[in-house]
């Protein structure tokens, strides 16, 4: 459900409440049932063989997962969506789908480490040569490639330190070479950078962030254009990926309240990100919706919002004091993971995950996650972590 009975587009908002529900369908009922599904019987063998039946098993498909990727399509305004069991398996499918052993592969130096991982060993021990390339290259990326260059994977801010990639003229190159664009859009999500309509071929969110919201669930989507679906759909059917009934169900009542829970994420994220411009303690704040992000410009231009996710650049401090701050956090919870209702902080650890550029920063980098707590309380906590640092 993503227009109007008069063919106009549905705004964000109300595509995130309808998509996927078919209340006519289910008795009335306001959300898709969860069905818990291994076999499918069939009428006949005739109807078997034929693939007459609607449903053939059920990691191929039930009404509860069809629901979910209904909803991310028409989020997206993609061809159509498949669903993995983590972020990082739905970026293991996405980039398995448009390469093969031969193919060369360029990669933003600032995209997540386990990405990184992956592409440095299951995809280079089946033959995939990988490039890592400055995020801030824009359509500079032409000379990085080859003839055999099939895939340029994106992450826009990149992970870890916020540089922000110049998708639509990285797009225009690919696309002039018959390589295929793929973007992590975990951060901002379809409802603040529309990745296909800049451009993406393969739009990868981490759903277990924003979608879900809770943290309470591992899931991943990948969303693709009409170009590069049938190969991701080949390539996810092979693998066998498949998302349990329930962690699909949470996601989908996580999805219903995404851009009120992402609207309060930014409120709180930009307020506290200026005050943390003007602490004596901060170099710098990593966070693109500031005029002073290096990226501020890209960020105006193509994307509608922000999440919660932002670093903060320390001056010369020691370990012990960081430590110290950090550590004593009562809001700030220490956390790998981000989108979740919940504050996080970690400090991360950059040496040596960096191949095409050198991070060079004026003393530690810690990563803040701004939840939904009040935004007076989570300053009061950085305020005394501040306070530790100092008088350590």
């Amino acid at each position: 459900m993503s227009t109007h009975k008069s063919g106009t587009p549905h705004k964000p908002d109300t595509v995130i409440t309808h998509a996927g529900r078919h209340p006519q369908d289910n008795n009335g009922f306001v959300n898709p049932p969860v069905i818990h599904a291994s076999t499918v019987l069939h009428p006949s063998i005739a109807d078997m063989h034929g693939h007459k039946s609607r449903y053939a098993y059920g990691r191929m498909g039930t009404p509860t997962s069809e629901a979910l990727e209904e909803a991310i399509t028409a989020l997206e305004g993609a061809a159509g969506t498949v669903l993995a069991p983590s972020g990082l398996a739905a970026i293991g499918v996405a980039l398995q789908s448009c390469l093969s052993a031969g193919d060369h592969l360029l990669v933003a130096d600032s995209i997540y480490g386990p990405s990184r991982r992956l592409c440095n060993t299951v995809l280079a021990r089946f033959g995939v040569e990988t490039t890592y390339y400055d995020p801030t290259i824009g359509a500079g990326i032409a000379d990085l490639f080859r003839d055999n260059t099939r895939a340029v994977f994106t992450e826009a801010p990149g992970s870890l330190t916020f540089e922000m990639q110049d998708i639509p003229a990285i797009a225009e190159v690919a696309h002039a070479r018959g390589a295929l664009v793929l973007l992590d859009n975990t951060w901002a999500t379809p409802l603040y950078f529309d990745a296909i309509g800049h451009g993406v071929d393969l739009s990868i969110q981490a759903a277990t962030k924003y979608i879900v919201g809770h943290s309470d669930v591992m899931i991943g989507t990948v969303a693709a254009s009409e170009a590069a679906l049938p190969a991701l759909k080949a390539t996810h059917l092979a693998l066998g990926l498949h998302v349990g009934p329930d962690d699909v169900y949470l996601a989908l009542r996580g999805l219903r309240t995404m851009s009120v829970r992402l609207r309060q994420h930014e409120v709180s994220a930009l307020a506290i990100a200026k005050w943390l411009e003007g602490r004596p303690e901060v170099a710098r704040v990593l966070y693109p919706p500031l005029e002073s992000d290096p990226g501020h410009a890209i960020w105006k231009r193509d994307f509608t919002g922000a999440c919660g996710l932002m670093g903060v650049v320390l001056n010369p401090y020691s370990q012990e004091a960081v430590e110290a701050m950090v550590d004593g956090m009562e809001l700030f919870g220490i956390g790998a993971s981000w989108g979740g209702f919940e504050s996080l902080v970690i400090v991360p650890q950059l040496e040596g995950i960096r191949t095409a550029t050198e991070w060079k920063a004026e003393g530690p980098l810690i990563r803040f996650h701004v939840g939904l707590e009040d935004k007076d309380d989570l300053m009061a906590d950085l305020d005394a972590g501040f306070e530790r640092l100092r008088n350590t």
